[in-house]
């Protein structure tokens, strides 16, 4: 940690005299890094937080959330009605032609969703289309869609989660076609892609009027993948890239006195947490199959500590398992202060009074990571560390194959508990508690419609993950952007950096 943070501070200092302008703004391309690996493009097979950023350029929902009023708005659809709690009608827009030049109209709309939500599908997110039964044409400009039952978070799947894809082109390539080529009616279309490397977008001319996301300014984007955080901010700094993300706040501090850079520092949906095998998932013996050892390593960490030394900006801790703002987020639910002496007790009291190993896996935030890895040893739990890309691990937890892992989640920017809690904790292949009562409580709170019957069975289920500690939530996510002065990018709080809205200055 201390020799990354020395060769960030050299690099900072190599670059002290005035700094390019922006890398692209003579050719109008806008150079964009970040560090995650994408190694497919079709969104409904990749959850990591960059693909979201690539479906936004490429692809369009039915409709969309205004990023500023939470206003749902029409976007491919043109207007649409709630026949009656389980049905919704939708009118789409007229000449709207996908980038290969294939009209757009209901027979895609109904393969798209239709497909996705077969289980025989196997998209990554199931929550996202579960609650869909069927989806039929009225005819060439209007669909029905019917939910199995009374959805709240419909709109919100609709806006964002669930793309358009075009019926002949994804029936003949599949998933991988789509994948590597990618084929949407949005701002820009993807001309190159080398998987995990780089992407290059072109700005789609023929974007149709009246869209909420606007026409796009810039005439090409090129986004470049940059593991490497040091070397992302020396390409920032020599003029090899206009914007980056995710920097350390020591660095963007730093950064922040740099000509011709500007860092903004946003608040952002997602938070990090320890989750735990307690329903032995793995089929071997584990500690944490017990919830006094949960419970003793939620207590033997300072996450006050690591919050304000490590992840700072508008960071919190957090104690629930769902994002403060999001309706049915209860706060009253068990806490687990740092408390090592209570940590070392529960140790004694299930059978480990000398300590215990256990396999640790994380994929992202090593310094972090290796911080609690401290704060545990100190108590008598040595945690081996084993950290891999997101994809590896994102595959491990899905196979039942993890006793203890350190992850994050955005919940899809859903201002709701649905997009958390109920995507781990409702018997899915995240569910790693398996807990029939939560499932129950769950369930019943995703299909009702009342308000309050809502946030009563998500509180109820909330307050059962902290008792049994499920999982340790750890604390929220803050975001630094940094980017050239050439550049009007804006922020958002959903933690989607809007690329077709950006523009030269």
């Amino acid at each position: 940690m201390r020799a990354a943070a020395a060769a960030a501070t050299a690099i900072l200092l190599s670059f002290a005299a005035p700094v390019p302008a922006s890398a692209g703004k003579a050719d109008d391309t806008l150079n964009i890094a970040w560090a995650g690996e994408l190694p497919t493009l079709d969104r409904y097979f990749n959850v990591l937080r960059e693909g979201e950023l690539v479906a936004r350029m490429v692809f369009d929902s039915l409709l969309t959330v205004d990023p500023q009023t939470f206003d749902y708005k029409p976007l491919l659809a043109s207007s649409y009605r709630f026949v009656d709690n389980r049905t919704i009608e939708f009118e789409l827009r007229r000449g709207v032609r996908f980038h290969d030049g294939e009209p757009f109209d209901a027979d895609d709309v109904v393969y798209t969703l239709n497909l996705m939500a077969d289980p025989a599908t196997r998209v990554l997110s199931r929550q996202n289309v579960d609650w869909i039964e069927k989806v039929e044409k009225i005819d060439t400009h209007m669909v029905r869609l019917t939910m199995k039952a009374p959805t709240p978070l419909a709109l919100e799947y609709l806006s964002g989660p669930l793309l358009i894809y075009p019926r002949d082109y994804y029936s003949k390539v599949g998933s991988q076609g789509m994948g590597l080529r990618p084929v949407g009616t949005g701002p820009y279309k993807v001309t190159a892609f080398d998987p995990g490397k780089r992407i290059v977008f072109e700005a789609n001319r023929a974007y149709f009027d009246g869209s909420p996301k606007g026409r796009p300014s810039i005439g090409r984007i090129v986004q470049r993948t940059i593991p490497d955080q040091n070397t992302q901010i020396a390409e920032l700094l020599s003029g090899g890239v206009d914007w980056i993300w995710n920097v350390p706040n020591d660095q963007a501090a730093k950064l922040a006195s740099m000509p011709n850079v500007v860092v903004q520092n946003a608040q952002t949906m997602r938070f990090g947490y320890l989750a735990f095998d307690a329903s032995n998932r793995t089929g071997h013996s584990s500690p944490v199959n017990d919830v006094r050892v949960r419970q003793a390593i939620a207590h033997s960490i300072d996450r006050k500590t690591i919050v304000k030394r490590l992840v700072r900006g508008a960071s919190e801790v957090i104690d629930a398992v769902c994002f403060p703002t999001q309706f049915g987020c209860v706060q009253d639910v068990a806490t687990y202060d740092y408390d090592p002496a209570k940590a070392k007790a529960l140790l004694a009291e299930a059978g480990y009074p000398n300590g215990l190993d256990i396999e640790f896996h994380a994929y992202r935030d090593r310094p972090v990571a290796e911080a609690m890895i401290g704060y545990m040893k100190a108590v008598g739990i040595n945690a081996k560390l084993t950290y891999l890309q997101y994809e590896a691990l994102r595959d491990k937890v899905y196979n039942g194959e993890t006793d203890f892992t350190f992850m994050s989640w955005g919940s899809y920017s859903i201002n709701d508990a649905a997009a958390s809690v109920s995507q781990f904790f409702k018997g899915s292949k995240d569910d790693y508690a398996r807990d029939p009562q939560v499932i129950g409580w769950l369930e019943g709170a995703d299909s009702a419609i009342d308000p309050a019957v809502r946030k009563d069975l998500y509180g109820k289920a909330l307050r059962r993950i902290a008792e049994q500690a499920y999982w340790q939530p750890l604390f929220t996510y803050n975001v630094n952007y940094v980017h050239s002065k050439d550049i009007a990018f804006t922020p958002t709080a959903d933690e989607i950096p809007r690329f077709y809205a950006v523009t030269w200055k």
